[in-house]
């Protein structure tokens, strides 16, 4: 969760550890190839719905807004589209660039490694295929952790895709360790250096939400495939600040009818209600409710649909792509296996998302099942 003692020192050693806090240690050793994968490559758990991916990419500038981090410029943001395909056939999309994975190595700290190992890693998107034209499709957001790029959260993207919604991920300017523009341009971290309160990142970050979903289900769209979208079917999800940032977005926007939490602080608690669906997962010590003290705080403060889970044996990272691709390199994040990382959060998410945006109910969400037993349902 979101740690503002992390974010003192100089530019290097302030982004080491901010990483650091978020990451875990990586200690890189020899590739053990993953079943999807088929190869010694790093590669994403396949996505299970019927659907091929599709991906694209935008560079979004809100010219009315400066950067809340560099004031004399425009709030730029790079925004990754995950879309049901109409076909596989493409080039497959890329997971980060080399000099991304250079930038992330070189904030680790990690020696001994190619610079671009992160950038081989295997997707299961094809990049700028059509997309499938089946009627209108709901809209997920996705804002990832404090330093972590948007690509962090690419196989709960490629997931949700498979299963009929589009996806887009935010890059939220100088608040990751790497972003690419256009034309090569790379920002890196600032705010880690400029010592940010949560509650004020949380806010921008919900600006930025808004500001997308004013582009990208305006008239005037610059997705090219922004006609599938229907604004009357839009859900946030976040992980650690991102999830701050996804309760924050939905008291500021109305048009967003639900949004997950994982394992984020509110920021700041909630002192005004949430009457919308809101899903709460932490990892959690057996036996122990996960959360902040914050998070007992505003639950009364959500009085719609509500669930507060807490997942035995994971991690702060074990709901990115951290936990998978990082066993591939001979680490855990967490005492429970990446696999079982993945599928938990994906059917939570998923299960939460169906039921609210397509109104399924899945029993999943009822209460505690045998199917997973690491998944605690807190009542506070």
């Amino acid at each position: 969760m979101y740690d503002r003692n992390a974010h003192s020192g100089g530019t290097r050693r302030g982004l080491a550890v901010v990483l650091a806090a978020a990451m875990v240690a990586w200690t890189f050793s020899p590739v053990a190839a993953w079943a999807d994968s088929g190869s010694a490559e790093l590669a994403l758990p396949a996505p299970t719905g019927p659907l091929p991916v599709g991906r694209t990419t935008l560079h979004l500038v809100d010219r009315e807004r400066s950067d809340p981090w560099v004031a004399d410029q425009r709030r730029e943001l790079m925004v990754s589209i995950w879309y049901p395909a109409a076909g596989v056939r493409g080039p497959r999309a890329r997971y980060v660039s080399a000099a991304e994975s250079e930038l992330i190595l070189a904030a680790r700290e990690v020696t001994g490694e190619p610079a671009d190992v992160l950038s081989t890693t295997r997707t299961h998107a094809r990049l700028d295929v059509p997309v499938l034209s089946r009627g209108r499709l709901p809209l997920v957001v996705l804002s990832p952790g404090f330093a972590l790029p948007r690509t962090s959260l690419t196989g709960l993207a490629e997931e949700l895709a498979s299963h009929g919604y589009v996806v887009a991920g935010i890059d939220h300017n100088h608040e990751s360790v790497a972003t690419t523009f256009p034309g090569g341009r790379i920002t890196e971290c600032l705010a880690g250096d400029l010592d940010p309160d949560g509650p004020t990142v949380a806010g921008d970050r919900a600006t930025d939400v808004s500001f997308v979903l004013d582009r990208l289900t305006g008239p005037a769209s610059p997705w090219w495939g922004g006609w599938v979208i229907d604004p009357s079917r839009i859900a946030v999800v976040g992980h650690s600040m991102g999830g701050a940032a996804a309760v924050r977005s939905m008291l500021a926007d109305r048009r967003i009818r639900a949004g997950v939490n994982l394992d984020g602080a509110f920021q700041p608690t909630l002192d005004r209600e949430l009457d919308r669906p809101v899903l709460i997962v932490g990892a959690a010590e057996r036996g122990r409710p996960p959360g902040n003290p914050d998070w007992t705080e505003s639950w009364s403060r959500l009085t719609g649909w509500k669930r507060w889970l807490g997942v035995d044996d994971m991690s702060h990272t074990s709901f990115t792509d951290f936990a998978p691709l990082e066993e591939q390199l001979g680490r855990r994040l967490q005492p429970l296996p990446a696999r079982r990382c993945v599928q938990i959060t994906r059917a939570y998410v998923t299960a939460f998302l169906d039921e609210h945006l397509r109104g399924r109910s899945p029993s999943v969400l009822d209460g505690p099942t045998p199917e997973f037993p690491e998944v605690r349902f807190w009542h506070p």
